[in-house]
């Protein structure tokens, strides 16, 4: 089934619900699609056409929607957002990380293969497209220099949102939570630059390496990843986090419109 479309469409994949918090409220021309035990929303964000859905958590849960968002919508590119745990002393709760790399740090097949590769594909990272990051990345600055407008100034105290900074780099993903220092130590051991670490960042660009598609992924630090991780999670998530992705993406797509006027 491939369903009618308009060009150029960006799919938003969340892995929480509490992650696309009030964007929904957004999407005008909303049609609901059914698709594999997924809501596929289609309709128009400030002036563009897009296909949001919530994907479920971990690595398989991405890949899957992601295929359903390439072959039964025909997006043109795919964007992540959602919350990841720091795995640099350089990030603090608050920042924003937009991937330029992703691995899979749960991926070894060692000794058969390198540690981290993809077995037979000769790669184990993943790189973004530069125009969607730098893209992204203009949208993210363009909101940090705006947060005292969108957060009240007991939500900036609350959240210890005084310094908000946002970094590029390498995400790692993995089928795991990680909250235990010891093995982010190890991880960091194994990838010193590495940022921070999710649950469906590479999983997302695997695939759409496959298909040549483009595809960003956002993430706001909600936690340390490990035992000092912040203590009202979904808390954070929804009223920071979800926030945060409204407004970079409504950056994003006026200022995609300001370049195509």
């Amino acid at each position: 089934m491939l369903i009618s479309n308009k060009p150029n469409t960006t799919g938003l994949i969340f892995a929480m619900r509490e992650e696309q918090e009030g964007l929904e409220a957004f999407i005008q021309h909303k049609t609901v699609h059914r698709i594999a035990k997924r809501n596929f929303i289609q309709g128009e964000l400030w002036g563009h056409p897009v296909v949001m859905v919530l994907a479920g958590i971990g690595k398989v849960a991405a890949a899957s929607t992601t295929n359903l968002l390439i072959h039964h919508f025909q997006v043109n590119q795919l964007i992540l957002s959602g919350v990841a745990g720091a795995a640099d002393p350089q990030l603090k709760v608050g920042d924003i990380v937009i991937a330029e790399t992703l691995l899979q740090h749960d991926m070894d097949a060692s000794p058969l293969f390198p540690r981290f590769e993809i077995p037979l594909t000769g790669k184990s990272r993943f790189f973004v497209q530069q125009d969607l990051h730098m893209a992204l990345q203009n949208a993210t600055d363009q909101f940090i220099k705006t947060m005292h407008q969108h957060f009240s100034a007991s939500q900036i105290t609350e959240f210890q949102l005084q310094d908000v900074k946002s970094h590029t780099g390498l995400i790692a993903s993995g089928d795991q939570f990680i909250h235990d220092s010891k093995v982010l130590k190890e991880l960091k051991q194994a990838l010193p630059n590495l940022l921070a670490v999710e649950m469906e960042g590479a999983a997302i660009a695997q695939v759409c390496d496959e298909h040549d598609l483009a595809f960003a992924i956002l993430r706001t630090i909600s936690d340390s990843a490990d035992e000092t991780a912040h203590v009202d999670f979904l808390s954070f998530v929804k009223n920071v986090a979800a926030p945060y992705t409204l407004e970079i993406l409504k950056n994003y797509f006026e200022n995609r419109k300001i370049q195509v006027d």
